[in-house]
Protein backbone atom coordinates (compact mmCIF):
# COMPACT_ATOMS: atom_id res chain seq x y z
CA UNK A 1 0.00 0.00 0.00
CA UNK A 2 0.97 3.53 -0.95
CA UNK A 3 3.12 5.16 2.25
CA UNK A 4 1.63 8.36 1.97
CA UNK A 5 -1.34 10.85 2.88
CA UNK A 6 -3.98 8.68 0.78
CA UNK A 7 -2.89 5.30 2.64
CA UNK A 8 -5.13 4.18 5.06
CA UNK A 9 -2.86 5.08 7.72
CA UNK A 10 -2.71 8.85 6.34
CA UNK A 11 -6.33 8.83 6.31
CA UNK A 12 -6.12 7.69 9.98
CA UNK A 13 -3.51 10.62 10.87
CA UNK A 14 -5.72 13.56 9.24
CA UNK A 15 -8.96 12.63 11.29
CA UNK A 16 -6.40 13.00 14.58
CA UNK A 17 -5.58 16.05 13.19
CA UNK A 18 -9.28 16.90 12.82
CA UNK A 19 -10.42 16.03 15.73
CA UNK A 20 -7.40 17.17 17.58
CA UNK A 21 -8.07 20.82 16.00
CA UNK A 22 -11.51 21.19 16.16
CA UNK A 23 -11.70 20.56 20.13
CA UNK A 24 -8.61 22.74 20.49
CA UNK A 25 -10.17 25.90 18.58
CA UNK A 26 -13.47 25.41 19.21
CA UNK A 27 -13.38 23.95 22.24
CA UNK A 28 -14.83 21.15 24.53
CA UNK A 29 -17.14 18.92 21.88
CA UNK A 30 -19.44 16.26 23.07
CA UNK A 31 -18.72 13.23 20.64
CA UNK A 32 -22.38 13.32 19.05
CA UNK A 33 -21.02 16.76 18.11
CA UNK A 34 -17.91 15.69 16.81
CA UNK A 35 -19.42 12.77 14.90
CA UNK A 36 -21.84 15.60 12.92
CA UNK A 37 -19.28 18.13 12.34
CA UNK A 38 -16.32 15.29 10.83
CA UNK A 39 -19.11 12.83 9.38
CA UNK A 40 -17.17 10.44 10.73
CA UNK A 41 -19.57 7.24 12.13
CA UNK A 42 -19.73 6.91 16.00
CA UNK A 43 -17.83 3.60 16.20
CA UNK A 44 -14.69 5.64 14.02
CA UNK A 45 -15.41 8.51 16.73
CA UNK A 46 -15.11 6.51 19.73
CA UNK A 47 -11.73 4.99 18.30
CA UNK A 48 -9.85 8.54 17.17
CA UNK A 49 -10.58 10.08 20.76
CA UNK A 50 -9.84 7.10 22.80
CA UNK A 51 -5.76 7.16 20.83
CA UNK A 52 -5.73 11.20 21.37
CA UNK A 53 -6.96 10.12 25.19
CA UNK A 54 -4.13 7.36 25.53
CA UNK A 55 -1.79 9.85 24.33
CA UNK A 56 -2.69 12.63 26.75
CA UNK A 57 -3.81 15.08 24.27
CA UNK A 58 -7.42 15.11 24.78
CA UNK A 59 -9.44 14.37 28.05
CA UNK A 60 -13.03 13.25 28.13
CA UNK A 61 -15.38 14.38 30.87
CA UNK A 62 -18.92 13.53 31.76
CA UNK A 63 -21.19 14.20 29.55
CA UNK A 64 -23.86 17.97 30.31
CA UNK A 65 -26.08 16.48 33.04
CA UNK A 66 -28.69 19.26 31.28
CA UNK A 67 -29.15 17.11 28.11
CA UNK A 68 -32.18 14.55 28.93
CA UNK A 69 -32.60 13.57 25.29
CA UNK A 70 -31.04 10.60 23.83
CA UNK A 71 -28.13 8.55 24.99
CA UNK A 72 -25.33 11.12 26.99
CA UNK A 73 -22.33 11.82 24.97
CA UNK A 74 -19.06 12.13 26.91
CA UNK A 75 -17.21 15.82 26.21
CA UNK A 76 -14.04 15.34 24.65
CA UNK A 77 -11.42 18.60 25.38
CA UNK A 78 -8.15 19.87 24.57
CA UNK A 79 -5.39 18.95 27.73
CA UNK A 80 -4.67 21.22 30.05
CA UNK A 81 -1.39 19.44 30.96
CA UNK A 82 0.03 19.89 27.45
CA UNK A 83 1.44 23.32 27.14
CA UNK A 84 3.57 25.83 24.99
CA UNK A 85 5.72 28.63 26.19
CA UNK A 86 5.28 31.76 24.50
CA UNK A 87 7.32 34.91 24.69
CA UNK A 88 7.20 38.73 23.56
CA UNK A 89 10.37 40.61 24.29
CA UNK A 90 9.96 44.64 24.06
CA UNK A 91 12.25 47.19 24.79
CA UNK A 92 10.68 47.51 28.56
CA UNK A 93 9.91 43.94 29.58
CA UNK A 94 9.94 40.22 28.68
CA UNK A 95 6.42 38.55 28.80
CA UNK A 96 5.97 35.01 29.26
CA UNK A 97 3.32 32.37 29.58
CA UNK A 98 2.34 28.79 29.09
CA UNK A 99 -0.77 28.31 27.38
CA UNK A 100 -2.56 24.71 27.81
CA UNK A 101 -3.87 22.99 24.46
CA UNK A 102 -7.17 23.81 26.01
CA UNK A 103 -6.91 27.36 25.38
CA UNK A 104 -6.25 28.57 29.40
CA UNK A 105 -3.10 30.24 30.07
CA UNK A 106 -1.89 28.34 33.06
CA UNK A 107 0.39 31.16 34.48
CA UNK A 108 1.88 34.52 33.10
CA UNK A 109 4.66 36.45 34.01
CA UNK A 110 6.02 39.79 33.35
CA UNK A 111 9.82 40.44 33.71
CA UNK A 112 10.45 44.53 33.41
CA UNK A 113 13.90 45.07 32.69
CA UNK A 114 15.98 48.83 32.24
CA UNK A 115 17.92 48.20 29.23
CA UNK A 116 17.78 46.34 26.01
CA UNK A 117 17.78 42.41 26.21
CA UNK A 118 20.62 41.15 23.62
CA UNK A 119 18.80 37.68 22.12
CA UNK A 120 21.15 35.72 23.52
CA UNK A 121 20.15 37.11 27.48
CA UNK A 122 16.64 36.65 25.74
CA UNK A 123 17.31 33.23 25.55
CA UNK A 124 18.40 32.77 28.79
CA UNK A 125 15.45 34.60 30.44
CA UNK A 126 12.98 32.63 28.80
CA UNK A 127 15.12 28.90 29.63
CA UNK A 128 15.54 30.08 33.12
CA UNK A 129 11.57 30.81 33.65
CA UNK A 130 10.74 27.42 32.16
CA UNK A 131 12.57 25.65 34.18
CA UNK A 132 11.46 27.67 37.52
CA UNK A 133 7.96 27.08 35.90
CA UNK A 134 8.82 23.28 35.83
CA UNK A 135 9.38 23.24 39.72
CA UNK A 136 5.85 24.81 39.77
CA UNK A 137 2.91 25.71 38.19
CA UNK A 138 3.91 23.67 35.32
CA UNK A 139 4.85 20.58 37.64
CA UNK A 140 3.52 17.73 35.49
CA UNK A 141 3.14 19.16 32.53
CA UNK A 142 4.26 18.54 29.32
CA UNK A 143 5.73 21.25 26.83
CA UNK A 144 5.59 20.67 23.23
CA UNK A 145 7.13 23.77 22.12
CA UNK A 146 8.05 27.42 22.29
CA UNK A 147 6.78 30.48 20.15
CA UNK A 148 8.19 33.90 20.28
CA UNK A 149 6.40 37.01 19.21
CA UNK A 150 9.11 39.39 18.13
CA UNK A 151 8.49 43.15 17.32
CA UNK A 152 10.17 43.53 14.03
CA UNK A 153 11.26 41.37 10.74
CA UNK A 154 11.48 38.03 11.16
CA UNK A 155 12.03 35.49 8.32
CA UNK A 156 9.64 32.69 8.27
CA UNK A 157 11.72 29.98 7.01
CA UNK A 158 13.88 29.80 9.90
CA UNK A 159 13.36 31.86 12.55
CA UNK A 160 16.22 34.73 12.00
CA UNK A 161 15.51 38.25 13.18
CA UNK A 162 16.62 40.24 9.87
CA UNK A 163 15.47 43.51 12.27
CA UNK A 164 13.73 44.71 15.50
CA UNK A 165 14.77 48.21 15.03
CA UNK A 166 13.81 49.33 18.70
CA UNK A 167 15.58 46.08 20.23
CA UNK A 168 18.73 46.96 18.14
CA UNK A 169 18.47 43.03 16.57
CA UNK A 170 20.01 42.47 13.48
CA UNK A 171 20.21 39.25 11.58
CA UNK A 172 20.13 37.56 15.12
CA UNK A 173 19.51 33.64 15.26
CA UNK A 174 16.35 33.97 17.77
CA UNK A 175 15.07 30.52 17.01
CA UNK A 176 18.48 28.41 17.27
CA UNK A 177 19.28 30.41 20.39
CA UNK A 178 16.50 29.99 21.91
CA UNK A 179 15.94 25.65 21.00
CA UNK A 180 19.60 25.46 22.27
CA UNK A 181 18.74 27.29 25.82
CA UNK A 182 15.89 25.46 26.43
CA UNK A 183 15.54 22.29 24.74
CA UNK A 184 12.19 22.95 22.92
CA UNK A 185 11.30 22.94 19.28
CA UNK A 186 11.05 26.58 18.77
CA UNK A 187 9.05 28.68 16.62
CA UNK A 188 9.48 32.91 15.99
CA UNK A 189 7.86 35.29 14.09
CA UNK A 190 6.40 38.79 14.00
CA UNK A 191 4.20 39.91 17.21
CA UNK A 192 1.89 41.69 15.12
CA UNK A 193 1.06 38.49 13.12
CA UNK A 194 0.95 36.28 15.65
CA UNK A 195 -1.50 38.71 17.31
CA UNK A 196 -3.78 38.50 14.16
CA UNK A 197 -3.71 34.43 14.30
CA UNK A 198 -5.30 34.70 17.82
CA UNK A 199 -7.37 37.24 17.09
CA UNK A 200 -8.63 35.48 13.97
CA UNK A 201 -8.96 31.82 15.51
CA UNK A 202 -10.33 32.77 19.13
CA UNK A 203 -10.76 36.41 19.41
CA UNK A 204 -12.45 39.79 17.68
CA UNK A 205 -11.39 38.89 13.95
CA UNK A 206 -13.51 34.77 14.85
CA UNK A 207 -15.37 33.85 11.75
CA UNK A 208 -14.21 37.33 9.67
CA UNK A 209 -12.91 36.28 6.18
CA UNK A 210 -11.34 40.03 5.71
CA UNK A 211 -9.34 41.65 8.47
CA UNK A 212 -7.06 44.42 9.10
CA UNK A 213 -5.01 44.16 12.27
CA UNK A 214 -3.08 46.41 13.32
CA UNK A 215 -0.76 46.11 16.76
CA UNK A 216 0.43 48.84 18.93
CA UNK A 217 3.08 47.89 21.41
CA UNK A 218 6.58 49.41 23.14
CA UNK A 219 8.41 49.01 19.63
CA UNK A 220 5.92 50.32 17.65
CA UNK A 221 3.11 49.52 15.31
CA UNK A 222 2.84 46.58 12.60
CA UNK A 223 0.49 45.28 11.74
CA UNK A 224 -1.47 41.69 9.96
CA UNK A 225 -3.77 40.92 7.56
CA UNK A 226 -6.73 37.90 7.10
CA UNK A 227 -7.51 37.71 3.28
CA UNK A 228 -10.17 35.17 2.31
CA UNK A 229 -9.93 33.22 5.77
CA UNK A 230 -6.27 33.18 5.54
CA UNK A 231 -3.20 34.68 6.87
CA UNK A 232 -1.04 36.60 4.11
CA UNK A 233 2.51 36.39 5.23
CA UNK A 234 4.07 37.86 2.46
CA UNK A 235 7.22 36.45 0.59
CA UNK A 236 9.64 36.19 3.07
CA UNK A 237 6.65 37.09 6.46
CA UNK A 238 7.19 40.35 6.18
CA UNK A 239 3.63 41.95 5.48
CA UNK A 240 1.73 43.95 7.44
CA UNK A 241 4.55 46.76 8.38
CA UNK A 242 1.76 49.57 8.62
CA UNK A 243 4.27 51.37 11.27
CA UNK A 244 6.18 51.89 8.76
CA UNK A 245 3.99 54.26 6.16
CA UNK A 246 3.74 57.45 6.09
CA UNK A 247 0.62 58.75 7.08
CA UNK A 248 -0.91 62.03 5.42
CA UNK A 249 -0.76 64.59 8.58
CA UNK A 250 -3.55 67.04 7.42
CA UNK A 251 -2.47 69.84 10.08
CA UNK A 252 1.13 70.76 10.56
CA UNK A 253 0.37 71.41 14.16
CA UNK A 254 -0.31 67.87 14.93
CA UNK A 255 3.07 66.89 13.34
CA UNK A 256 5.55 65.43 16.07
CA UNK A 257 8.27 63.62 14.54
CA UNK A 258 10.02 65.43 11.09
CA UNK A 259 9.63 62.73 8.21
CA UNK A 260 8.14 60.55 10.72
CA UNK A 261 6.07 57.66 10.09
CA UNK A 262 3.12 56.41 11.40
CA UNK A 263 4.35 54.61 14.62
CA UNK A 264 6.53 58.07 14.88
CA UNK A 265 3.61 59.98 15.39
CA UNK A 266 1.11 57.46 16.99
CA UNK A 267 3.23 56.51 19.91
CA UNK A 268 2.89 54.61 22.76
CA UNK A 269 5.70 56.39 24.69
CA UNK A 270 3.94 59.60 23.70
CA UNK A 271 0.61 58.62 25.85
CA UNK A 272 2.98 57.00 28.67
CA UNK A 273 4.45 60.65 28.83
CA UNK A 274 0.99 62.80 29.12
CA UNK A 275 -0.39 59.90 31.86
CA UNK A 276 2.50 60.83 34.02
CA UNK A 277 4.15 56.91 33.59
CA UNK A 278 7.49 55.65 32.39
CA UNK A 279 6.50 51.84 31.80
CA UNK A 280 3.30 50.29 31.86
CA UNK A 281 1.59 47.37 30.67
CA UNK A 282 -1.66 48.13 28.37
CA UNK A 283 -4.54 47.35 31.03
CA UNK A 284 -2.44 50.42 33.42
CA UNK A 285 -1.73 52.68 30.35
CA UNK A 286 -5.56 52.60 29.41
CA UNK A 287 -6.45 53.11 32.82
CA UNK A 288 -4.26 56.17 33.46
CA UNK A 289 -5.80 57.99 30.33
CA UNK A 290 -9.02 56.99 31.17
CA UNK A 291 -9.13 58.25 35.14
CA UNK A 292 -6.53 61.50 33.87
CA UNK A 293 -8.07 65.49 34.14
CA UNK A 294 -5.14 66.39 31.96
CA UNK A 295 -6.20 68.72 28.88
CA UNK A 296 -2.55 67.42 27.24
CA UNK A 297 -3.57 63.90 27.50
CA UNK A 298 -7.04 64.42 26.40
CA UNK A 299 -5.46 66.57 23.24
CA UNK A 300 -2.68 63.82 22.66
CA UNK A 301 -5.24 61.37 22.39
CA UNK A 302 -7.03 63.23 19.78
CA UNK A 303 -3.95 63.86 17.64
CA UNK A 304 -3.20 60.05 17.34
CA UNK A 305 -6.55 59.51 17.06
CA UNK A 306 -6.54 61.91 13.97
CA UNK A 307 -3.44 60.76 12.24
CA UNK A 308 -4.65 56.85 12.72
CA UNK A 309 -7.61 57.67 11.13
CA UNK A 310 -5.65 58.58 8.05
CA UNK A 311 -3.34 55.47 8.17
CA UNK A 312 -7.05 53.53 8.85
CA UNK A 313 -8.12 54.70 5.72
CA UNK A 314 -5.69 53.82 3.56
CA UNK A 315 -5.82 50.84 4.40
CA UNK A 316 -9.46 50.23 3.79
CA UNK A 317 -9.23 51.45 0.40
CA UNK A 318 -6.80 49.23 -0.55
CA UNK A 319 -7.82 46.26 0.92
CA UNK A 320 -11.81 46.91 1.20
CA UNK A 321 -11.79 44.75 5.00
CA UNK A 322 -14.99 43.84 7.01
CA UNK A 323 -13.21 44.92 10.31
CA UNK A 324 -10.16 46.73 11.54
CA UNK A 325 -9.22 44.84 14.71
CA UNK A 326 -6.94 47.56 16.83
CA UNK A 327 -4.51 46.18 20.03
CA UNK A 328 -2.35 47.67 22.52
CA UNK A 329 -2.29 51.29 22.97
CA UNK A 330 -4.36 51.57 19.55
CA UNK A 331 -7.54 50.18 21.24
CA UNK A 332 -6.86 52.70 24.15
CA UNK A 333 -6.74 55.28 21.28
CA UNK A 334 -9.75 53.95 19.74
CA UNK A 335 -11.96 53.04 22.90
CA UNK A 336 -11.37 56.83 23.92
CA UNK A 337 -13.74 58.09 21.78
CA UNK A 338 -14.94 55.05 19.25
CA UNK A 339 -17.28 57.04 17.50
CA UNK A 340 -14.80 60.04 16.14
CA UNK A 341 -12.56 57.22 14.81
CA UNK A 342 -15.05 55.99 12.74
CA UNK A 343 -16.32 59.36 11.65
CA UNK A 344 -12.71 60.49 10.72
CA UNK A 345 -12.17 56.80 9.11
CA UNK A 346 -15.30 57.57 6.72
CA UNK A 347 -14.69 60.54 5.88
CA UNK A 348 -11.11 59.87 4.16
CA UNK A 349 -12.35 56.49 2.50
CA UNK A 350 -14.14 55.63 -0.32
CA UNK A 351 -17.86 55.46 1.16
CA UNK A 352 -18.86 51.52 -0.50
CA UNK A 353 -15.52 50.45 1.25
CA UNK A 354 -17.01 51.77 4.96
CA UNK A 355 -20.72 50.97 4.62
CA UNK A 356 -20.38 47.59 6.71
CA UNK A 357 -17.12 48.19 8.09
CA UNK A 358 -16.31 47.39 11.93
CA UNK A 359 -13.66 48.87 13.83
CA UNK A 360 -12.95 46.44 16.95
CA UNK A 361 -10.93 46.52 19.84
CA UNK A 362 -8.41 42.85 20.22
CA UNK A 363 -10.53 40.53 22.45
CA UNK A 364 -8.17 38.91 23.72
CA UNK A 365 -6.26 42.07 25.48
CA UNK A 366 -3.11 41.80 26.87
CA UNK A 367 -2.54 38.02 25.74
CA UNK A 368 -2.96 38.41 22.05
CA UNK A 369 0.25 38.22 21.16
CA UNK A 370 1.21 35.77 23.77
CA UNK A 371 -1.82 33.43 22.66
CA UNK A 372 -0.66 33.94 18.93
CA UNK A 373 2.77 32.71 19.58
CA UNK A 374 1.44 29.84 21.60
CA UNK A 375 -0.50 28.37 18.59
CA UNK A 376 2.38 29.15 16.43
CA UNK A 377 4.29 26.64 18.76
CA UNK A 378 0.95 24.29 18.98
CA UNK A 379 1.06 24.08 15.06
CA UNK A 380 3.19 20.49 14.43
CA UNK A 381 1.30 18.97 17.10
CA UNK A 382 -1.83 20.07 15.76
CA UNK A 383 -0.92 18.73 12.23
CA UNK A 384 0.60 15.72 13.56
CA UNK A 385 -0.77 14.59 16.78
CA UNK A 386 0.50 10.55 16.40
CA UNK A 387 4.40 12.13 15.81
CA UNK A 388 4.55 15.69 17.46
CA UNK A 389 5.34 14.59 21.20
CA UNK A 390 7.40 11.37 20.32
CA UNK A 391 9.95 13.71 18.46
Amino acid sequence: MAENGGSIEGVRQRNLARILRIVHVDGPQSRATLTETTGLNRSTIADLVGELVRSGLVEERAPDPSRRVGRPSPVVAGSRSIVAIAANPEVDALELAAVGLDGGIRVRERIEVNHLLTPPQTAELIASTIAAWRDGPLAGARIAAAGVAVPGLVRTSDGLVRNAPHLRWIDEPLRDLVAQATGLPTVVGNDATYGTLAEHLFGAARGLDHVVYLNGGASGIGGGLIVHGALVAGAGGYAGEFGQNRPGIAAETDRRAHDGVLEDEVSRARLLSVAGLTSADDATLAAALAGSASPEAADELARQRRILATALANAVNVLNPSAVVLGGFLATISEHDPDELRELVARQAMWANVEELEIRSAALAQDRLLIGAAEAAFDELLRDPAGALLR
